[in-house]
């Protein structure tokens, strides 16, 4: 059974106005994590953080963020795309 992401409609837009670039290699790791899961060791500076969240890197700028909201049902939640500075850990 694959993976579920989810992207809430407020992310979706401000993914609209990223680099094209960017969201391409988000629409990559989308398809990774519906594939592989959660955790990505194989992108780039890729960590579990604390509080149960993933990030890596879509690029020396760019970050996204995400944790799993229902192990049982395989779901997804991103939760922030966008510039490494802004990251909310």
């Amino acid at each position: 059974m694959t993976w579920v992401v989810y992207l809430p409609k407020r992310l979706v837009k401000e993914i609209s106005k990223l680099p094209q670039e960017i969201q391409h290699h988000l629409e990559s790791l989308i398809d990774d994590l519906e594939v592989a899961g959660p955790t990505r060791g194989d992108w780039p500076n890729y960590s579990k953080l604390s509080n149960g969240h993933h990030h890596c890197h879509l690029s020396y700028s760019h970050v996204a963020v995400w944790f799993v909201t229902d192990k049982k049902i395989k779901l997804i939640e991103v939760t922030y795309v966008g510039s490494r500075k802004d990251t909310p850990y």
